[in-house]
C-alpha cells in the first residue's frame, strides 16, 4: 500500500500537468484568435457616410479630455469636416470625483474646434462601452437615425462592433491609431474584455433558455414555444 501512494501521486501529477498544458494551449489559441480578430477589424474599418458619428467615451483628465479621448474627438472633427456625418454623438457619464461628464467634456472640445453645438448630441449616463451603445439607442430612436458610424481607437472596434451587432444596429466603424497609447497593452486588454463579453453573453443565453424551459414551455399550449414573441425575448443574450 505504501508503495502505491507515490505511484498514485505521480499519476495525478502527470495528469495535472497534462491538463494544465491543454488549458494553456487552448488559452493561447483563443488569445491568438481574438488578437487577429481585433487586427482584422482595425484593417477593415474605414470612413463611411452615416446619419451620425458616435464617439465612444474615454477618460477625462481634470476638466478636459485625456490624450486618448482627444484622439477620438479629433477623428470626429475630421469626419464632420469631410462630410461623412452631419451630426456627432458624444458618450460617457460622470467619473468618480469629476464635475463634468465625459460627454460634456467631449462636447466642449468639439465646440472649441469648430463643430456647431446644435450638431452635437449627448449620452451622459454610461460607464462602459456596452452602456455607451445601449443608452445611445434611445437618442437614435428619437432622431430616427438609421446608420451609425462608431468612432474609437482601432483596438476597440472589434468589441464595439460585436456589441452593436448584438443590438441589431446598422453600424460601421472607423478607427484611430493612437500615438499616445501603448497599443500592445490595450489590445491585450481588449482580448480579455472580448472574452468576458462572449462568456457573459453565453451564460445569459443559457440562463434564459433554462428559464424558458422551466417556466414557459408547455407542449400542450403551443406547438413551438419559440414562435411566441413573449418567450423569444427571453433568449436575448444582451437583455441583462
Amino acid at each position: 500500500m505504501e508503495k502505491r501512494r507515490p505511484q498514485i501521486r505521480n499519476m495525478f501529477s502527470r495528469k495535472g500537468r497534462r491538463a494544465l498544458l491543454v488549458v494553456m494551449l487552448l488559452g493561447g489559441i483563443w488569445f491568438s484568435y481574438q488578437w487577429q480578430r481585433i487586427a482584422q477589424m482595425a484593417e477593415q474599418a474605414a470612413p463611411r457616410h452615416a446619419d451620425v458619428g458616435m464617439v465612444l467615451g474615454a477618460a477625462v483628465w481634470g476638466e478636459g479630455p485625456s490624450p486618448g479621448l482627444r484622439e477620438r474627438l479629433e477623428q470626429a472633427v475630421r469626419l464632420y469636416q469631410d462630410g461623412y456625418v452631419s451630426t456627432l454623438l458624444v458618450t460617457g457619464g460622470l467619473g468618480e470625483g469629476k464635475t463634468k461628464t465625459e460627454a460634456e467634456v467631449s462636447r466642449d472640445y468639439l465646440v472649441a474646434h469648430g463643430i456647431p453645438a446644435e450638431r452635437i448630441l449627448l449620452e451622459n449616463q454610461s460607464t462602459s462601452t456596452y452602456e455607451n451603445l445601449l443608452y445611445s439607442q434611445q437618442v437614435f430612436d428619437d432622431y430616427r437615425m438609421q446608420h451609425v458610424l462608431i468612432i474609437s481607437h482601432d483596438y476597440h472596434l472589434a468589441r464595439a462592433m460585436t456589441m452593436a451587432e448584438s443590438l441589431g444596429w446598422n453600424a460601421s466603424a472607423v478607427g484611430v491609431h493612437s500615438d499616445v497609447l501603448f497599443g500592445p497593452y490595450h489590445r491585450g486588454r481588449e482580448v480579455l474584455a472580448l472574452t468576458y463579453w462572449e462568456v457573459s453573453r453565453l451564460v445569459s443565453l443559457v440562463a434564459r433558455s433554462m428559464v424558458l424551459a422551466a417556466n414557459f414551455v408547455d407542449i400542450h399550449e403551443v406547438a413551438n414555444p419559440l414562435h411566441d414573441p413573449r418567450r423569444l425575448c427571453l433568449l436575448n443574450p444582451v437583455a441583462v
